[in-house]
């Protein structure tokens, strides 16, 4: 398909040497429906010697999404929230006004070797919610609704697809699907929102015959009413893959990006790093540790001025 928008990541480093691979957002495209970000890390071994934990820091004004295809992490926030996060299940929390959260290694983990893989998303909130009261939900795996299409297994980790509904609450139309093609398998995706990209978790395959490679996004063209409904993509591969499809709705207004702030406000953003920098945003209980914030663009001219802050990303 000709007009397929082809992302590649790049390497971020989280600290400690854990990478991830960074696809959204991207200069060529900055959301894809309400997903503004899309992190994807391992498979990677950890050991007992290994120092990935990710200490307590703040968001605002968007959702993250946790789902892990192998390993466990432990998430704790300033709700009191204490989740350990398994393969399967998904994690959406909600930051709104603000939230602080941790991500840790498992305490019975802390001495073992094992696998970690898994994606981590963000998806913006409406304008009329950005500013809701943050929460948390867990969906364990058992719950996510799950099917067989053109017999391929297909899991609705969000939204609606297939006659399934999943039970992850959302504040915006969304869709994330995890879809596993058997090898030699081939898989018809019709329109199912209105923006709509397909991931290649872990190798290559085919969309319409054109390649997707491994570990890119493939942006599909997004609905044009005038146009009339969009043909199904056909998805094909050699051997077996992985596949994540993510969209929805397309935003509904520009977004502005900083650290680990999301807002349609540029001075809201700021406002956050303020409240970050005075510990205004609340602990996570337990906790002494805190990342803190950084100097860019938060503590630079910008910050007085009415020019975007140094080093934001505007979706």
């Amino acid at each position: 398909m000709s007009d397929l928008l082809t992302l590649h990541p790049h390497a971020k480093d989280l600290g400690g040497g854990f990478q991830v691979r960074r696809v959204l957002p991207a200069a060529q495209r900055r959301a894809v429906g309400p997903f503004v970000f899309f992190d994807h890390f391992g498979p990677a071994t950890e050991t007992p010697e290994d120092q990935h934990d990710v200490r307590p820091h703040p968001h605002i004004g968007l959702a993250t999404v946790t789902y892990l295809f192998e390993g466990a992490m432990m998430h704790r926030d300033s709700l009191g929230t204490e989740q350990e996060i398994r393969p399967g299940a998904i994690n959406w929390m909600t930051a709104g006004r603000g939230i602080v959260h941790s991500e840790r290694k498992p305490e019975a983990l802390k001495t073992e070797t094992y696998v970690n893989h898994g994606l981590q998303l963000w998806c913006a909130l409406p304008r009329e919610h950005e500013e809701v009261e943050p929460s948390f939900s867990h969906t364990a795996a058992a719950d996510i609704p799950a099917t067989e299409v053109e017999g391929v297994p297909v899991r609705v980790l969000v939204g609606e697809a297939f006659g399934l509904r999943s039970p992850v609450p959302t504040l915006m139309p969304t869709l994330y699907l995890d879809i596993a093609l058997p090898a030699g398998g081939a898989f018809s995706l019709p329109p199912l929102a209105p923006q709509m990209a397909v991931y290649a978790v872990d190798g290559d395959v085919m969309l319409d015959g054109e390649p997707l490679p491994q570990h890119t996004m493939g942006v599909l063209p997004d609905e044009d009413a005038a146009a009339g409904e969009r043909p199904a993509v056909r998805i094909t591969a050699d051997g077996a893959r992985r596949l994540v499809v993510v969209g929805g709705a397309p935003l509904d207004g520009p977004r502005f990006m900083s650290w680990n702030f999301v807002s349609s406000r540029r001075e809201r953003i700021l406002q956050a790093g303020a409240d970050w920098e005075a510990q205004r945003m609340g602990h996570v209980p337990g906790e002494t540790e805190f990342i803190p914030l950084p100097d860019h663009p938060f503590k630079t001219q910008s910050q007085t001025s009415a020019a975007e802050p140094e080093g934001n990303s505007k979706a």
